[in-house]
């Protein structure tokens, strides 16, 4: 059973060329999803050819009850399982698809949380307060992810090469390896051109090491190392708020639509597939916007 999930994998690279990230995650639900069927399951299945729909009811009464999990991600184990089977049927491993009737748990759907301009300029205060090395390297990370609005993934996998002080722009490569160039604010500049000349020259450890963030040991800095980064700075700062790498890509996002920055533009800013995902942003610059006017006029409540 674990072959056929492998060479599931292997289809979502080859044709579909799913990402690394996206690879692992069903690599994991699958395989806890195999997990149960193996031990918990009853009856027992030795073979995907096995599996009912009442397994996979009886697996997602599992996950709610048992693990607790939230709905969102219920809904995403539930969607690979979905995918998985696709696949088996479409490759005639299987006769009938045991998903075909199952419904996904609904999600309620959430606003992405931006932060106030005041708390982005705090953090940003905050990083630029020192001078150290990695201080440069924070300093920069932070510039740079509000700067593009750019996913941590996608930051974390820039090489130096992939930064063009000259023309005040960074190239990132999204999802499904779709390239994009973003301009960058001067200050950006900056704290990139300072990280390069007076930074990343003393974490360096490899000549030939073209990440261009690296992490104290020379090598390539992780999602989870950016994302404890991050979340010093929030305290270091006193931010009450919650506060993630993606959310910079957040208020990114926000700011620019309150600012008065075109739909379409801010789309391809961000590398959105779709500008509907977009559009989400404009309600959050309007719900902060009527949260202002509250505050500023609780009589009219």
């Amino acid at each position: 059973m674990q072959k056929k999930i492998e060479e599931f994998l292997t289809s979502l690279e080859v044709e579909k060329g799913y990402s690394e990230n996206t690879r692992v995650a069903y690599k994991n639900d699958l395989g806890q999803f195999l997990d149960y069927l193996t031990a918990h399951a009853d009856p027992a299945v030795s073979d995907w050819g096995e599996v009912k729909k009442d397994h996979l009811v009886a697996y997602i009464s599992h996950l709610k009850a048992d693990r607790e999990y939230a709905s969102t991600t219920v809904a995403r184990k539930v969607a690979a399982i979905k995918s998985f089977f696709h696949f088996l049927v479409a490759e005639g491993f299987i006769k009938d698809d045991p998903t075909a009737t199952l419904d996904s748990p609904r999600v309620k759907k959430y606003l992405p949380r931006a932060i106030s301009q005041q708390d982005v300029e705090r953090l940003l205060d905050e990083a630029a307060k020192k001078d150290a090395p990695r201080s440069l390297r924070d300093r920069a990370i932070l510039e740079l992810l509000y700067a593009t609005g750019m996913r941590v993934s996608e930051l974390v996998a820039m090489n130096v090469g992939d930064v063009d002080v000259a023309s005040a722009s960074v190239r990132c490569f999204g999802k499904g390896g779709k390239e994009r160039v973003i301009p960058i604010y001067d200050r950006a500049v900056q704290a990139l051109e300072a990280y390069l000349t007076k930074g990343r020259l003393y974490l360096l450890r490899m000549p030939e090491q073209k990440a261009l963030f690296l992490n104290q040991r020379g090598e390539r800095l992780t999602r989870q190392g950016l994302w404890l980064i991050v979340k010093g700075y929030v305290k270091e700062a006193g931010i009450q708020v919650p506060v993630t790498p993606h959310t910079l890509r957040h208020s990114f996002a926000t700011h620019m639509l309150r600012g008065g920055a075109d739909l379409r533009n801010v789309q391809e800013l961000l590398g959105h597939a779709n500008i509907a995902t977009t559009q989400v942003y404009t309600q959050v610059s309007n719900e902060r916007l009527r949260e202002v006017y509250d505050e500023a006029h609780p009589r009219a409540k």
